[in-house]
């Protein structure tokens, strides 16, 4: 009984923080302030005090925000394509899938009587709009102010589906005369040097029509799939016996249904009508919702596969990595820096700090280095957007008091703070009071491991992305060199009217005159372009039940050597006029037509119902097109010089491109004058197919370049405690006569050892990943042992060249002071 009366009555370290207050006057809601500003001048004090780890941590974690900051803005503005459209949840594309070569590809060219027939036939569809397919450019001149814009044919229900903001002009009677044009502001702009007052004005398209200005709409937002400078009716692209047949097709169909429809249902029964018919009996549908045109507008075997999707999701966990980096920069140096804070923490824990108090504080500061960084980031955000812009062709806004950028920005300092803070947080806690006022050393082998483990995830990491960006280059350059079976150094192709194919005979001497081009020709399509096709071309001998898609060539005498194409065996086009029985087909289409040569062997065709004969007359080298990953398909040239619409130009190499344009310029002004002159580099196009490939390449470097940049700054404050940490080690070690070199090398030992863990578990990964990723192409790169060994010694040269400053500067210390520094 004595014994217990005797025993000291512990108060908990509430009741005692609570008896304080009372002592003091002070009310639980004014002391919970106190204490938030005291553990407030703490942090700051700390901050304050390790000035350099303070720097690395804030610095690195500002990058690490920055990067996730630029890459959420891209997968924003990618994830809200067509977002604002009203009927986005109602609004279908259909595609149409086609059974031809064996395998089923899916086009959006469509036959112009799907729309009207699953309207009329299928109770859940609402209305359809027809469009052609993808920009058409023509000439616009207003009081002799020629300019080519780029636009669409549709139809009048467009307005309805596709949320047109009319200025000016009534969406119900805007295509009401044939010769209509709805135009834009920006096109306003350019047409009248003004974007008010235009309905009613009267412009030549062509040179030919004359069409009336019917409505004047706002802008297209930039994230618009449906993309359009100008509007005018169906009717002015295709005739109406076309849209009535099942097997033109050259258009792009929208239906718009009723909230609720079942979409699988509704396939069925559009499928049901497109069996009905004979011409499209082997053909289907796939309907693409609005929110996947964007992002899931791929297509394998007739089946959805994904898209810009893939780069979203890809680049969205690229973020997450690098910002996990950049936390485990501040956990690694937090935890090395616990000696520094143990009699803190010990004299903290002794005046009645609980372990929950502490881990409170530590976390507390995490936050406030987090909320400094989020500031900086901020800072750099604002600097860098415009040069981010630029490089991946958008124009977003940072947009910081959007109510979603602002949650985003306190949930990532939150998690971060968090994320970083949590582990130091309960290893500094958990130190005991008695042992660190006592003078013991603390125990640092977990927190040692941890250390390890993390330095090694964060460069594991880094190799991955520094093979991966390395194989992203090697594919794209892989298929850039590979041979086309054409030359497009040089080539250029320069747009034309019915004049100056009419006169091109003239033309072309007058081109060549000028000693500026080798050679020149005819042609209605670009040759890296897929072009117009056709499943209706047979040959004697071609199963029934076989459907061939073969891609079609309008071209005049000198095409193949003006590209740079081979022609194998039989005769080329010599004549300007048409000829309208010879043909070239490729090797793919000989192919095709069995053993032996194909010259002299028939083809057959269908125009206007009526069968078509065609005799090969040569053999045309394969060449890359369409697909620059994939093979071939069968091509056909006609020679019909009447049907082109472009001159193919090879420049002088040993003539200035500016000075070739001038001098073509003229002639074409010449034979022309009524039209601006046109061009486009042939070789620029070729770069424009890689656009995504090119921009994950650039991305994916510049992450990958970012995410080293932060394993670097983690490892120069590691580099920086260690040798602090062997001051007295490093002292005697010189004293006994060790040279500066040896001690460098001592200090470096442990961290290469990391970096020879990391490649271990980065090479195999990456293997797995860009294989993975490679399977997506028919041509690609083989993965060699060359990339993993510069990945290797990239992962080496950059550590060594972080940790020797703090190497050599701790063995070059003088080991005197070494020795009594305390």
């Amino acid at each position: 009984m004595d014994k217990f009366l005797c025993r000291k009555f512990h108060k908990p370290p509430v009741f005692n923080t609570f008896i304080r207050w009372h002592r003091l006057g002070t009310t639980p809601r004014k002391g919970i302030w106190l204490m938030i500003i005291n553990y407030l001048k703490t942090a700051l004090r700390n901050l304050k005090k390790n000035k350099t780890y303070s720097i690395l941590n804030i610095f690195g974690l500002a990058i690490g925000f920055v990067c996730a900051g630029l890459i959420l803005l891209w997968a924003e503005d990618e994830i809200n394509y067509n977002n604002f459209y009203s009927q986005k949840d109602n609004i279908l594309r259909i595609h149409y899938n086609w059974t031809l070569n064996n395998q089923i590809r899916t086009y959006t060219s469509t036959p112009g009587t799907l729309g009207p027939s699953a309207t009329a036939a299928i109770p859940g569809v609402k209305a359809y709009c027809r469009s052609s397919e993808g920009l058409n450019t023509a000439l616009f001149n207003f009081n002799n102010n020629p300019v080519y814009s780029s636009g669409r044919y549709v139809d009048a229900s467009f307005f309805q589906f596709f949320d047109c903001k009319f200025l000016e002009g009534n969406p119900a009677t805007a295509f009401t005369n044939p010769n209509s044009l709805v135009i834009t502001e920006r096109t306003a702009e350019k047409f009248f040097h003004t974007s008010r007052n235009v309905v009613g004005k009267t412009i030549m398209v062509n040179n030919k029509d004359a069409y009336t200005i019917t409505g004047l709409v706002a802008n297209v937002p930039d994230n618009s799939s449906i993309r359009y400078a100008w509007l005018a009716p169906l009717s002015n692209f295709t005739t109406i016996e076309k849209l009535a047949r099942w097997d033109y097709c050259n258009l792009e169909t929208y239906i718009l249904t009723t909230p609720g429809t079942d979409l699988p249902q509704l396939k069925v029964k559009l499928d049901k009508i497109i069996a009905s018919n004979p011409v499209s009996a082997t053909n289907s549908a796939t309907l693409l919702s609005m929110k996947d045109w964007r992002l899931r507008n791929e297509f394998k075997s007739g089946i959805q596969t994904g898209g810009r999707i893939v780069y979203v999701r890809l680049f969205l966990l690229i973020a997450g990595i690098i910002l996990l980096i950049a936390c485990i920069n501040f956990m690694n140096l937090a935890t090395a820096r616990s000696e520094q804070r143990a009699r803190e923490i010990g004299v903290r824990k002794a005046l009645g700090a609980g372990r929950q108090t502490l881990i409170k504080q530590f976390i507390g500061e995490a936050i406030l280095q987090a909320f400094l960084s989020a500031l900086l980031a901020v800072l750099l955000l604002a600097i860098l957007l415009p040069a981010f812009n630029a490089l991946v062709g958008k124009t977003m806004k940072l947009q910081l008091f959007n109510p979603i950028h602002l949650t985003a920005i306190a949930s990532l300092v939150l998690i971060c703070g968090l994320l970083a803070g949590s582990y130091p947080a309960l290893y500094l806690s958990n130190f005991n009071p008695v042992a660190i006022l006592k003078g013991a050393r603390v125990k640092t082998g977990g927190a040692a491991f941890v250390r390890r483990a993390l330095v090694i995830s964060q460069f594991s990491i880094s190799i991955v992305l520094i093979i991966a960006t390395v194989i992203i280059y090697q594919q794209i350059q892989h298929v850039k060199s590979r041979d086309l079976g054409f030359n497009i150094a040089h080539l250029i192709s320069i747009d034309i009217q019915d004049e100056i194919v009419r006169n091109f005979p003239a033309v072309r001497q007058d081109l060549l005159n000028t000693g500026v081009i080798e050679n020149a020709a005819l042609a209605d399509h670009n040759p890296l372009y897929d072009g117009n096709s056709t499943d209706e071309i047979s040959w004697d001998g071609k199963p029934a039940n076989v459907k061939n898609i073969t891609s079609l060539r309008l071209v005049g005498p000198g095409f193949l050597k003006t590209t740079g194409m081979t022609l194998l065996e039989g005769t080329d086009f010599t004549r300007d006029a048409d000829d309208s029985t010879n043909v070239l087909v490729n090797e793919a289409m000989a192919r095709q037509l069995g053993a032996g040569s194909p010259v002299g062997k028939l083809l057959y065709g269908r125009e206007n119902d009526k069968v078509v004969t065609f005799r090969i007359a040569g053999v045309v080298k394969d060449y890359v097109y369409g697909d620059m990953f994939g093979k071939p398909d069968p091509v056909m040239f006609l020679g019909i010089p009447s049907g082109t619409n472009s001159i193919y130009t090879r420049l002088n190499p040993a003539v200035t491109p500016e000075k070739a344009l001038e001098k073509i310029g003229a002639i074409m002004h010449k034979y022309s004058p009524a039209y601006p002159f046109s061009y486009s580099f042939i070789d620029q196009e070729f770069d424009d197919m890689f656009r995504n490939e090119m921009l994950m390449q650039k991305l994916s470097r510049i992450f990958a370049a970012i995410a080293i940049l932060i394993s670097a700054l983690g490892l120069f404050g590691l580099s920086a405690y260690t040798a602090e940490r062997r001051t007295k080690e490093i002292g005697i070690r010189k004293v006994l006569g060790a040279s500066t070199a040896s001690i460098a090398t001592l200090l470096s030992a442990d961290f290469l050892k990391l970096i020879g863990i990391a490649m271990l578990i980065a090479f195999p990964l990456a293997w797995w990943m860009m294989n993975n990723w490679l399977q997506q192409y028919q041509y690609k790169v083989t993965i060699g042992p060359i990339v993993f060994i510069l990945a290797g010694a990239a992962s080496i040269v950059i550590t060594m060249i972080t940790i020797s400053y703090q190497s050599i500067r701790a063995s070059m210390a003088d080991p005197v002071k070494s020795i009594k520094s305390e």
